[in-house]
């Protein structure tokens, strides 16, 4: 789940950097769901555009349904502006929950992990079954919005080094395969 300060809520931009850093939400995507020769079906993707002009929006993308797509910037500019403009691409839906209600939702059925730096270390933490995580784009989240997230959940961290939203999403899905792999651990 991202929160996405400056993401554009509307269609009227021409980059992906120029929408608000929709090229970090471009790149959590890519993060969460590309492997090497396929598609993750067992993730959802969150993120919560809260830029102009109508914040917030709230983006789903669904493993399971998700299909027609690639990794470059290109392919998830157009999906993007389409999606933005209330169309509709196989897996991807938009409303306008708010990053509060959605937190709420999904901690009624799974266990908030708030990604931060001065968290407890993940090494040191059992992650539950079906996990929500919790990030900031490259400003981080807004303390209200953390502070709000931490009522339902916890902060953790992959580390005291401050890496890339995306980069946390990779090193994420690494832990949870490893895990899944290996249940025992």
């Amino acid at each position: 789940m991202l929160y996405s300060r400056l993401g554009r809520t509307d269609s009227k931009w021409l980059t992906l950097h120029d929408a608000g850093r929709l090229d970090i939400v471009q790149e959590c995507v890519v993060a969460s769901f590309f492997l090497s020769h396929g598609l993750r079906s067992d993730v959802t993707f969150h993120a919560v555009l809260s830029g102009p002009p109508q914040p917030p929006t709230h983006l789903q993308i669904d493993g399971t349904e998700l299909f027609d797509v690639r990794t470059d910037a290109e392919t998830w500019t157009a999906i993007l502006k389409k999606v933005l403009n209330r169309k509709t691409h196989p897996g991807i839906t938009t409303n306008k929950m708010s990053f509060e209600a959605l937190l709420k939702a999904k901690a009624a059925t799974g266990q908030i992990y708030v990604l931060e730096e001065h968290g407890t270390n993940i090494e040191e933490t059992k992650i539950a079954a079906n996990p929500v995580f919790v990030l900031g784009d490259h400003v981080g989240l807004p303390a209200k919005a953390e502070a709000f997230a931490l009522r339902y959940g916890e902060k953790i961290s992959l580390g005291k080094t401050p890496y890339l939203a995306a980069s946390c999403i990779t090193v994420l899905n690494y832990l949870l395969d490893r895990r899944s792999a290996n249940p025992c651990s």
